[in-house]
Order: structure tokens, then sequence, then C-alpha cells
């Protein structure tokens, strides 16, 4: 064990901001092509009548957000090697469910393309002399710079406080609206509490639904996250102390307060982006999927702000949706990894093994993102067909977080009745939701 990275918690809430962060790096990649695209589009399509499945999709999957967060502490081990302990069937000597997130994860790189063509649709729609296909290829090698520099750090910090201008941006926009022809009641508000899903917007819904809030692959991120920010090496390998079990419910308690505020954080703007989206673009016919997109969505801001907001929005969307692909790539090649290393692709010993892959991942994700994008060149479709690969992904991260539940049930952390009444509800709903909407689309 190593002592010199133990530290006790802290006992008051003032103490425990300090040590909040994971969930405010989820924050910052969450605002981008969830709320950017999928959660306006809703909004533009279906009315306030699915303003339900944005508010669900935000708040109830937090309960298995907070499972993977405590079983990394507990375990000290990576989610991978975790989810290659599970029961179940096993090919090659691999469980299903690391085969499972190997396969689905890479399947969005549909999704990531469709990011990165946003980002750079904004950026021209700024910049307009600058060609468009030299731009994605611009912005993902310089994706890929940053992360093979490890610059992660520092672009992190910048990109969460441009993000956080942009909710700010987005929530004054919002007030405007109530001071235009645009403006909507409570009413309207209610009605879209009724649980209603029109089938024609089934596929735009479960979309959303499986990218809005802390989406599958923000779970699993999650993991690393709380790892790099110290919470796991704050409590030390078990060995069966009392003591360790004091440090472990104090700062899983610090790790509840990061996800709960994070998670109040992303439904206050998703909700804000899916309200003007229903205010303002409802009453259009026809809403973009090409290029045509992001300056489309911009009315948001134009028709409430005022012309002025236009390129006020347009940096807002480009830094979301830029930052969300950064964190991303941060992420994946983390995950790949470890992934590679369970199925005995590579063989990672060292520090310097792990480093060396992570700047190997850092040119091959952003190449097959440029790849995807410049031959579809249909940014909705594409988020959206990640939002569908990550519901599916979020039935197997339920079932690891009843896994990971029942294993660590003995050690009575984190076991209250409020605790498990809310992992219980987020079980039962993301199950429901995302069974119901696969079986209709498919």
């Amino acid at each position: 064990m190593n002592y010199q990275s133990i530290k006790n918690p802290p006992t008051t809430i003032k103490k425990m901001f300090g040590f909040l962060g994971p969930g405010f790096i989820l924050s910052a990649s969450i605002v981008g092509s969830g709320e950017l695209i999928a959660t306006t589009v809703l909004g533009a399509k279906a009315g306030f009548i699915t303003f339900w499945v944005i508010l669900v999709s935000c708040i109830i999957k937090v309960g298995i957000q907070l499972e993977f967060g405590k079983n990394a502490i507990v375990s000290q081990s990576s989610i991978i090697a975790e989810l290659n302990q599970l029961k179940g069937p096993r090919l090659s000597k691999v469980n299903w469910s690391v085969w499972m997130t190997f396969l689905l994860t890479s399947l969005k790189i549909l999704q990531l393309g469709g990011m990165l063509g946003g980002a750079a649709i904004a950026f021209t729609l700024i910049f307009t002399w600058l060609p468009l296909n030299f731009t994605v290829i611009f912005l993902g090698l310089s994706v890929s710079l940053l992360v093979y520099k490890n610059y992660y750090s520092l672009i992190e910090k910048i990109a969460t406080l441009m993000v956080f201008g942009f909710t700010f941006f987005t929530l004054l926009s919002l007030i405007a609206v109530f001071f235009t022809p645009f403006r909507f009641s409570f009413e309207d508000v209610l009605n879209g509490l009724s649980f209603e899903l029109p089938k024609e917007y089934l596929f735009v819904a479960i979309g959303a639904f499986g990218i809005t809030g802390v989406a599958s692959d923000e779970i699993i991120a999650y993991t690393y996250w709380c790892k790099e920010k110290g919470y796991a090496a704050f409590v030390g390998e078990n060995d069966g102390s009392e003591s360790w079990k004091i440090r472990a419910k104090g700062w899983i308690n610090v790790l509840y307060l990061d996800a709960f505020v994070a998670m109040v954080c992303y439904t206050i703007v998703t909700a804000a982006f899916y309200l003007l989206g229903a205010a303002i673009l409802h009453s259009t016919e026809n809403v973009p999927d090409g290029n045509d997109l992001i300056g489309y969505l911009a009315t948001i801001y134009t028709k409430s702000l005022g012309s002025g907001a236009r390129l006020g929005y347009l940096i807002g969307a480009f830094i979301a949706l830029y930052s969300s692909v950064f964190a991303t790539l941060a992420y994946w090649s983390r995950l790949f990894p470890d992934i590679f290393v369970q199925l005995k692709w590579w063989k990672i010993t060292t520090q310097a093994d792990k480093d060396k892959s992570v700047k190997i991942l850092a040119w091959i994700f952003p190449m097959l993102w440029i790849i995807t994008y410049l031959f579809l060149k249909l940014p909705t479709f594409m988020v959206l067909i990640g939002g569908v690969i990550g519901s599916v992904l979020l039935l197997v991260i339920v079932y690891a977080a009843i896994e990971f539940r029942l294993k660590n049930n003995f050690l009575k952390l984190g076991s209250s009745r409020i605790s498990k009444a809310i992992f219980w509800i987020s079980v039962i709903s993301i199950t429901l939701v995302s069974s119901y909407g696969i079986l209709k689309i498919f």
C-alpha cells in the first residue's frame, strides 16, 4: 500500500467542494452533441411533448454512474478488468461485456465523426473563407496533437470554463424567449411531462435518450476521471481495517456530491436547449440534416437575443463540440488499451507502455472520425445513430452496475435506503426505456 497517497476525506460540505472535479469533466463533454444537436433537434421536431424524455435521461442515469464510481474506488482496478470478472458467457476467455463494450464503442466512431464535423461547420461559419473539408482535417489533427502532447489538464480547464460560459448564454437566451412571440406557457411544459412518445419521433427520442445526460460511454469514462482525481488512491487498498472503511465511506460521499452537483448543472442546460428548440424551431416543417444544421440551430439564439447573438452561438457551439471530441479522445485513448490488454492483443506492463499506447491511439481515432465524416457528411444522423448505439450499451452498463452492487454489498458502503432506491429506479427506468425504444426501432 502506498501510504503517501492515502488521505482522509473532507468532513464538511465546504471542504468537499474543493475535491469535486470528475463530474465537471463529464459536464464539459456532456454539453456537446447531445445537448447542442440531439436535444435541440428533438425539441424542434416533436415540440414540447417529449420534454420528459430529456429530463428522465438526465436524472435516472446518475444511480448507475454512482455505482461505477464507487466500484472504481473500492476495487482499485480498471473498469475493463472489472468487467472481465463478471459472470456470463466468455469468448476466447474474455467476458461478453468486454466484447460488447469494445464493439459498441467502436461503432460510435460514427457519432464522433458527426461531432467533429459539427465543430468544423461551426468554425467555418465563423471564418467563412475556410473550406469545410480542410477544417475537419485540421481540427481532427489538432485534437490528436493536444492528447499526444498530454495537454489535457490545461485544455480541459479552459474548455470547462468556456462551456459554462456557453451554458450561461443559453440560459440567458431562454429567459429572453419570454419577451418574444415565441414565448411558451407553463401548460406547454406540463404537456411535455405526460410521458407520451409519438411513433414518428421514436428514433430521434431514443437517440437523444442514449446521448443526453450521462451517456453509457461517459459512465465508463467517469471511473477513469475518479481515479485520476485521486479518490481511489486517497482511500488506498482494502486491508480489512476499520480506518479503510471510514476513508472509503468519506470519499464515496465526496463522489456522490460530485455526481449530484454535475447532474443539476447538465440537467438545467439540457432542459434549456430542449425548450429553446421546442419554442422557436418547432414551427419549422423541415429540420436540415447536412451541413446547414449548425447555422439553422443558431436561430434559437437569434430569435430570442437578436441577430448579433449568432456569432456567440457559433463560438459556443464550436467550443462545446470540440471540447466533447477532445474529452472523448482522452477517454478512448485510456479505454481501448485496457480492452486490448484483456483481449491479449496488447501487452502493457509499465507506465511507459501505457503512455505509448495513448500516443498511438491519439492519432488513429481522429483519422477514423475525419474519414467517417468526409464520407457521410450527415452530422444529425451520425450523432443520433451514436445515441441509439449508446442506448444498447446502456443495457450492458446496467447489468455491470447490478453485478458491482451485489459484489460490494458486504462492505455496506453507500447502501442507505435512499441510495438503494435511486439505484433500482435507475436500473428499472433505463432497462424499460432502452428496451422499448430498441424493440420499436428494430
